[in-house]
């Protein structure tokens, strides 16, 4: 959600600042802006896209070597120029960008009124511009002081970037709930949501932490301190993202190119820590805390939209490998009702970006109840990784679709590892099972690349169904999270409406809706209750419904039902959450294809949800 960029150095800032926004595009926007300063403060902006912020600025001047630029997503005040960013002061001589939301923004606001501060937006974050600038003359203070007042009065979430027309050669940086990484160049910086725009010109990055405050001038070195005035020493990583994982290689959308890319990610996801051969699964992040999840009285797994999804199966996967009891909860509610939370809990908190704020939150709240709490997380240097007490990286690579496909299938890789480690550990299934399951699981990649062979009886179906108005999607057992996943996708880039339900539940409300308009979407390999599913298929053929099927190759008593078939391999039922929602993926991007839908950035969406 919203994306920002800034510079500061010798190059000329306005290209960089265009080319850092394009990067952080998929993180879902409505308006685009940049403020670059040479003299005074120069403030261009525009509801629209990136290329409308680029038409908009063509023939303006934009010589500078300072600049900040944004793309927001709208929360207080509709989507349009004046609300867009950057803001300015009342006097016009500072700037600024902001994530994230100020929630005691309207009695700070009232406050300014009253002193004679007018204001030309909506939003929350020209309030907190005008409380600096305020503070700065009121208390006669320097800017760098009158920042670390001022976010001392405010509530909520930030991560911000300011510009004064009185430090030509300054930025100030702070953050608070929302993601910001500072890249460290030869004689400049660059500021970011994330490293997305970065990665091209330094490898060098320091990922602020809550409630710190970076000091960036040139020919200086960077400077930190918290809120409270405590200086602190940056910590320089070196980023693992090369630039050409950011680009499409060919493909004609990011999406489609992140579904073809799961065979490496799966296989990414296992590297270095499965050996079927030898009967080893090792988690190294996480090897510390194994005693804590063998006396763990139960595991609960926190997450939101995909990673809730991918939680649900490793609810299956525990539950049934390891015997220990699971509740799967979304964050968003978690945090608010008072959950019961026992120190011998473990808590997983699942989250590609590694910046959900509602996941974050809940972690925030589980660990004052004194549970233990482990990440599953695909962005290194993020907050979750920073905030749990130990995790695992799923190493997907960077994901730039806004819906998820390749970190779902690593989030549910790394869960079946970690439940497949804690049935090792407490002798829940017999050694001969294990190494099964294990010899199985390194087959998995090979598999889902077969899987994706499927494209052209995807692409038929696609054009069958791309002008209906609604879908049913169907599973059982550890295939009913996938039904769920499936529907999400669909309704996500194509805005079909679109339900998953448990194949059992479909006589329970949802069969009324069962007529020959009516796609049904069956996950049905030869697995588990496989003769449960047939019944199912059986009840909505009796009712005129279309069925679509997912079937394990070699099927013939669900092709002789459904009117549409599409095959994944053999596999063992705890690895077919896997194999069966890359079709779904690919069933959802062709549709939203054929239909004209933006498929990478899709409407009202964004990659990463900073905020509530």
């Amino acid at each position: 959600m919203c994306g920002i960029v800034a510079y500061l150095g010798e190059k000329q800032a306005f290209p960089i600042l265009i080319k850092g926004l394009q990067r952080l595009e998929y993180r879902g926007y409505d308006s685009a802006g940049v403020a670059l300063l040479n003299g005074d403060i120069a403030i261009h902006k525009t509801k629209g896209k990136v290329s409308d912020l680029q038409d908009y600025v063509k023939g303006k001047k934009t010589d500078a070597t300072v600049g900040i630029a944004h793309t927001r997503w709208a929360t207080h005040g509709e989507p349009n120029q004046q609300n867009a960013h950057p803001h300015f002061s009342h006097k016009q001589s500072l700037a600024i960008i902001h994530n994230g939301i100020i929630e005691n923004y309207a009695p700070l606001k009232e406050e300014l009124i009253n002193r004679g501060y007018r204001f030309k937006s909506d939003t929350d974050t020209e309030v907190l511009i005008n409380l600096i600038e305020d503070i700065k003359i009121k208390e006669e203070v320097s800017l760098e002081e009158a920042v670390r007042i001022a976010l001392n009065q405010v509530i909520g979430a930030y991560a911000i970037v300011i510009i004064s027309n009185d430090k030509p050669d300054e930025l100030i940086a702070a953050r608070k709930g929302s993601p910001l990484v500072i890249g460290i160049g030869d004689n400049d910086f660059y500021i970011a949501s994330d490293a997305t725009p970065i990665v091209e010109y330094t490898k060098n990055v320091v990922y602020l932490e809550d409630e710190e405050i970076a000091y960036l001038k040139k020919g200086e070195e960077l400077q930190i301190k918290t809120i409270k005035n405590q200086k602190k020493t940056p910590y320089i990583q070196e980023l693992e993202w090369n630039l050409s994982k950011l680009e499409k290689e060919g493909y004609e959308h990011f999406m489609l190119k992140e579904i073809y890319e799961q065979p490496r990610s799966i296989l990414d996801s296992m590297r270095g820590r499965l050996n079927a051969k030898k009967g080893i699964v090792s988690l190294g992040g996480i090897i510390d805390y194994e005693q804590k999840l063998l006396k763990a009285k139960r595991i609960i797994m926190i997450a939101c939209g995909t990673s809730w999804h991918a939680g649900l199966v490793g609810e299956y996967l525990f539950e049934d490998l390891a015997r220990v009891p699971v509740e799967v909860e979304y964050a968003s509610e978690f945090r608010y009702r008072n959950p019961i939370i026992n120190e011998d809990d473990v808590v997983i908190a699942i989250s590609q970006s590694g910046e959900t704020a509602d996941t974050l939150a809940a972690i925030s709240l589980a660990k004052e109840k004194g549970a233990t709490i482990l990440g599953i997380c695909n962005v290194v240097g993020s907050s979750i990784p920073r905030t749990t007490h130990a995790g695992s990286y799923t190493h997907a690579g960077p994901e730039i679709g806004v819906a998820s496909t390749k970190a779902f299938t690593s989030q549910v890789t790394v869960l079946t590892l970690m439940a497949l480690r804690l049935a090792q550990i407490k002798g829940t299934i017999p050694k001969s099972r294990f190494m099964q399951l294990l010899a199985e699981m390194e087959t998995i990649p090979g598999k889902v690349e077969k899987t994706l062979k499927s494209a052209a009886k995807i692409i038929e179906i696609s054009e069958k169904f791309q002008g209906v108005s609604n879908f049913l999607y169907l599973g059982r057992g550890y295939n009913f999270p996938v039904a769920l996943e499936g529907a999400l996708k669909l309704k996500e880039i194509s805005y079909i409406h679109a339900e998953g339900y448990p194949a059992a539940e479909m006589k329970h409300g949802p069969i009324a809706l069962i007529d020959e308009n009516m796609p049904v979407v069956f996950i049905a390999p030869h697995k588990g209750i496989y003769e449960k599913i047939v019944s199912n298929i059986q009840e909505v053929k009796a009712r005129k419904g279309v069925v679509i099927a997912i079937v394990t190759e070699g099927d013939s008593v669900v092709k002789g039902i459904a009117d549409y078939t599409i095959e994944i391999p053999e596999t063992e039922e705890i690895f077919t959450p896997i194999l069966a929602s890359v079709p779904l993926q690919k069933l959802a991007y062709h549709i939203a294809v054929l239909r004209g839908c933006n498929v990478d950035q899709p409407r009202n969406l964004a990659k990463s949800v900073t905020v509530e």
